[in-house]
């Protein structure tokens, strides 16, 4: 393992920072990392998993410095609010504390009416002073951390820029290692015509699955890799969030047997479990899919993809490339971009069938849905 990736591991594990600044700080140094194992990456041997981890490393970091940026800019537009509605405060402390250091000492001694005044005048003083010091320390430390907060905004323009052009370039090395890559075993030879015949008599997904599981696959060059799947603690084979579950209906009314998840464009899309390619191209209305087989009687459809990687029949380990999402690469960074509200404006359609038959998503992956 790479060493410079490890350490972005590390803080991909490390638990989400109180701090808007410090979190935005650590998402920084996620992409600092990621750099560095990019760079790491072009030497390795094992170079498609490398660059694998590598692009993964980069869309987390990303994601983490939106979520900072974005957490930074409601942080100081409430100390803004804050500091407005305090105004008037703010003003008075400032007027009290001025004429207090700018008057002599034998004045601020002297009462109308006298010693007993002056004396009682300085227990309300003395009492009123560590208030109104504990006031100042307060509006000190806002004002600093509204000031922190505005520098750090500022400096991210570079930083989220240098990781946009960073990522496409791992990207790109990504989908040059896999049109090379020559290593993979190969659980069975694709007959194209039986694919053809199926792709022009299906009018569904449903069907086109339906028929592909029961194609018989022959001339195996290698035993499927049906080895135990952890069920349920899967994660998702894109960073996004769902927005749509099973069978739920959409703003038409349709329901569909699977899950719909949201991501951002170019978004790495990979197989959480070893698993053999059953079918990958364009099918119907659905765009590029590619169909997983990882264990016997198992299908995983995954449809709306830009960009498909690999062949009919390669047997994949755990954590494989298998595409990339659509959409239009932007590096142009606008004040959306900056507060960490770049949209997810792909969507990857999921769907998990058991024995020819469609299960709910969730009894495979843990979902989670803003």
């Amino acid at each position: 393992m790479i060493r410079p990736l490890v350490i972005c591991l590390a803080l991909l594990a490390a638990p989400a920072q109180a701090n808007p600044a410090d979190a935005a700080r650590a998402a920084a140094d996620q992409l600092n990392a990621a750099s560095l194992a990019l760079q790491d990456a072009e030497g390795r041997r094992d170079r498609v998993a490398a660059l694998t981890q590598t692009v993964q490393a980069y869309e987390a970091g990303l994601s983490a410095m939106r979520d900072g940026l974005r957490r930074a800019s409601i942080r100081e537009q409430a100390l803004e609010r804050e500091l407005t509605s305090k105004s008037r405060e703010i003003a008075q402390l400032l007027s009290v504390l001025q004429t207090i250091e700018s008057a002599p000492a034998p004045l601020l001694m002297m009462h109308p009416s006298g010693p007993l005044g002056s004396a009682r005048s300085g227990m309300i003083v003395s009492d009123v002073t560590p208030a109104l010091q504990v006031e100042a320390a307060v509006l000190k430390a806002q004002l600093d951390e509204m000031q922190t907060l505005r520098v750090l905004q500022e400096s991210a323009t570079e930083t989220l820029r240098n990781g946009l052009n960073e990522v496409q370039t791992a990207r790109t090395a990504l989908s040059q290692a896999i049109s090379q890559r020559t290593d993979l075993p190969q659980r069975f030879i694709e007959d194209p015509v039986k694919t053809a015949i199926l792709l022009d008599s299906s009018e569904t997904l449903e069907a086109f699955a339906s028929g592909l599981s029961e194609i018989p696959v022959d001339g195996s060059e290698t035993e499927a890799p049906f080895n135990p799947i952890a069920k349920g603690d899967l994660p998702l084979p894109v960073i996004g969030q769902v927005l749509r579950q099973f069978n739920e209906a959409d703003a038409a009314g349709i329901r569909r047997p699977g899950i719909l998840v949201a991501t951002r464009p170019r978004a790495l899309v990979t197989t959480p479990f070893a698993a053999s390619i059953r079918y990958r191209g364009p099918l119907l209305d659905y765009g590029n899919v590619i169909i997983l087989e990882p264990e016997a009687g198992a299908l995983v459809v995954m449809a709306g993809l830009g960009q498909v990687y690999g062949a009919i029949g390669d047997v994949l380990p755990e954590g494989s490339a298998v595409g990339l999402m659509g959409g239009p690469v932007n590096t142009n960074l606008t004040a959306s971009s900056l507060a960490g509200s770049a949209p997810r404006s792909e969507t990857l359609y999921i769907e998990t069938r058991e024995a020819n038959t469609p299960v709910d998503p969730s009894s495979w992956f843990a979902l989670t849905k803003e």
